[in-house]
This record gives C-alpha cells, sequence and structure tokens, in this order.
C-alpha cells in the first residue's frame, strides 16, 4: 500500500518526528547566573556593603512567583546634604540577579521604592542602598514560592 493508503502509519512517522524536533527547538538554552555575591560586588564597584538601614517588605510566603509585591524603604532625612542617591534590588535564584535599580534624590521626599517582581523559586532578595556620602547599606529577607515563575532550563 502506498502512504497515502496507510494514514495510520505515515501520521505516527511525522508525529514521532514532530515531537523531537519539538523537544529540540523549544528546550531552552541554559543561562550563565551570575552568583548573587558577584553581583552585589559588581554593583559597589569593591566597596564595602554594610547591613541595615533598609528594610524589605514582601511576604514570606508567596503561592505564586509571576507577581510578588516588594517595598524597599531606606532611613534618610532626604536632605539636601544627607539622602539616598540609588535603591538597587538583587535575588539569588533567578536568571537575571539584578531585578531593578532606581536613581532617586533629596526632592524623592521618601525614600521608597514599590514595585512588583517575579521569582524563579524560593530564594533571598537583597536590596542595596547608595547614600549621598557613598556608603551601601543592605537589607535581605528570605521569600518561600510554592509555584515558580521565569524558569529557564
Amino acid at each position: 500500500m502506498s502512504e497515502r493508503g496507510a494514514p495510520g502509519r505515515w501520521m505516527a512517522g511525522r508525529r514521532g518526528l514532530g515531537g523531537l524536533l519539538a523537544v529540540t527547538l523549544v528546550r531552552p538554552v541554559a543561562a550563565e547566573r551570575l552568583p548573587l555575591s558577584e553581583a552585589l560586588r559588581s554593583h559597589a564597584g569593591g566597596a564595602a556593603i554594610r547591613e541595615g538601614r533598609v528594610t524589605l517588605e514582601i511576604p514570606p510566603l508567596v503561592e505564586n512567583g509571576n507577581t510578588v509585591p516588594l517595598l524597599v524603604s531606606v532611613e534618610s532625612p532626604m536632605t539636601e546634604a544627607d539622602f539616598v542617591r540609588s535603591i538597587a534590588v538583587f535575588n539569588e535564584r533567578n536568571p537575571q540577579p539584578n531585578v531593578i535599580t532606581a536613581q532617586i534624590g533629596p526632592r524623592a521626599g521618601r525614600a521608597r521604592l514599590s514595585t512588583r517582581i517575579r521569582l524563579a523559586t524560593s530564594q533571598r532578595i537583597v536590596a542595596v542602598a547608595e547614600m549621598s556620602d557613598g556608603s551601601l547599606w543592605s537589607g535581605s529577607a528570605e521569600v518561600i514560592v510554592t509555584l515558580a515563575a521565569c524558569v529557564e532550563g
């Protein structure tokens, strides 16, 4: 019988090849992840990062890592002489460790950053604030994620 006359065999062969091809094409390329410590070191440019003055408000347990609320606040008078220059947020297990970096200044009134982030899995989140005097301060929080988001290979 010809291939046209035996649709079962012809289709079975095509489906098998198509499935193999789909696996090859869809499989994501593994990204090289920069460890959290290296990302922090790179951001600080070799300067010391001290703990304190930075507070993270993030749920300790989230059902879904697709949209996790995060609030970072920094103790600062936010005057012309003493203010926060930037706030950067890092994570330890997402494909890219730097979540966001925001530049602010004394006219902001308060040193606060509110956003939503995606989390690939349970991990530690670190926020670093650069002050007007050049000092770097940090705070961190642990988050348990029950349904992961942004997962690569």
